[in-house]
């Protein structure tokens, strides 16, 4: 069996480069995406930003309220994930020229099994230049790659040359390649663990390695998993297709609030984001699951199972609505959250057709509708009414 290459391949600051990209007035320039900062007042958190606000201090999930103090010249703007997800699927479409074995992690970065694309198509490295030039060449945006003999030295490979990188680690070289990077990149090493493991004398991948067998048996299963990376060793296959276990939205408020007038009308519009999401992604849910977190942070969440899996927006908005009728008001809201999940395909569901009523049917084919209009002109297109 000949040895696997995996390539790692992974968008260089997604959301804010596509922002860059479509307004060559922000090239250069901090762009921070997510809620509105209000002068430092604003509620909310980092989507993404650029490198030149990263060079400020920012980062994802920062609240946007520090954000804007750390960079009150960013550009800050507003995601726009339908936009996103359609460049996405461009991207994802460039890999798949290249193997079949193509496991998307996120939006924005995917694994690719080439070792059978190698004879055909040359050396893993000429591969990776290619995907890189094929993507900037397709959507006008940089990616860095990684390759690797598996997915944990390629996803670090990648990583380390960002932006706009291209690392290969051929198999000899993993254990140098490892030996003086910190023990924070092994998976699993967040930092409660990277603290315990510097009390135990560790600092890089290279001391774990040293340390021999048995080394971090204090650490249980984990212990023997890290041992195993730090080796270089990682066997998970590239697992193409891979489904989604959910699929949400939430919103957190400018102020919080307990006027449920104001509350309700918030889930029917997650209601409407989480259904959107669905259909374009072809699927229905099972389960829907409300969160809501009061003023202090303390955050609960309720589910309900579906009598038949689920994609219209009132169906998913009645759902969440009848979890919401469950938690007192008798403090203000912070946060709104809707999910989906216990997801199936639409292929699957077919015979659904067969038997959901007149109503069901029209229902489904209105939000289909809706969505061709929103995908069309924007999301502002149409708006639905208020109601009580």
């Amino acid at each position: 069996m000949s040895q696997r290459v995996i390539l790692h391949v992974d968008m260089d600051a997604f959301y804010a480069s596509i922002e860059q990209r479509d307004n060559p007035v922000y090239k250069g320039r901090p762009v921070i995406i997510g809620a509105d900062p209000k002068q430092g007042r604003g509620r909310g958190v980092v989507a993404a930003c650029s490198y030149e606000a990263r060079a400020f201090g920012v980062h994802s999930a920062l609240p946007i309220g520090q954000a804007w103090k750390l960079c009150p010249d960013g550009v800050y703007l507003p995601p726009r994930m339908a936009h996103y997800v359609a460049i996405s699927a461009e991207i994802m479409a460039v890999l798949e020229r290249f193997t079949d074995l193509v496991e998307p992690l996120s939006i924005d970065e995917a694994f690719m099994d080439i070792t059978g694309s190698i004879k055909l198509l040359g050396s893993p490295e000429h591969i990776a230049r290619e995907v890189k030039r094929q993507v900037r060449e397709t959507t006008g945006l940089a990616a860095s790659a990684g390759a690797g003999p598996n997915k944990f030295i390629a996803k670090i490979a990648s990583d380390i040359g960002k932006p706009d990188g291209l690392v290969i680690v051929a198999p000899e070289n993993v254990e140098g390649f490892l030996a003086d990077l910190p023990i924070s990149r092994l998976w699993g090493v967040g930092p409660k663990t990277e603290k315990r493991l510097h009390a135990l004398g560790f600092r890089t991948i290279g001391d774990i390695r040293a340390a021999g067998t048995g080394a971090l048996k204090a650490l249980g299963d984990s212990g023997a998993h890290l041992e195993q990376l730090s080796r270089g060793i990682d066997e998970r296959p590239v697992a193409p297709h891979r489904e989604p276990k959910s699929i949400g939205a939430e919103t957190t408020f400018d102020e919080d609030s307990r006027d449920r007038e104001f509350l309700t009308e918030t889930i029917r519009r997650l209601a409407e984001r989480v259904g959107r999401r669905l259909r374009q992604s072809n699927y229905r849910a099972r389960q829907i699951t409300l969160k809501l977190r009061y003023t202090g942070f303390e955050t609960h969440t309720r589910q309900a199972t579906a009598a038949r899996p689920v994609r219209a927006d009132m169906d998913i908005a009645r759902m969440a609505l009848g979890l919401f009728d469950r938690f007192p008001l008798d403090r203000k809201v912070r946060l709104l959250g809707v999910s989906a999940s216990g997801l199936v395909l639409e292929d699957h569901e077919a015979q659904l057709d067969l038997f959901a009523d007149r109503a069901q049917k029209k229902t489904e084919d209105l939000n289909d509708a809706v969505d061709r209009i929103r995908d069309k002109f924007g999301d502002s297109a149409i708006v639905r009414p208020r109601r009580s």
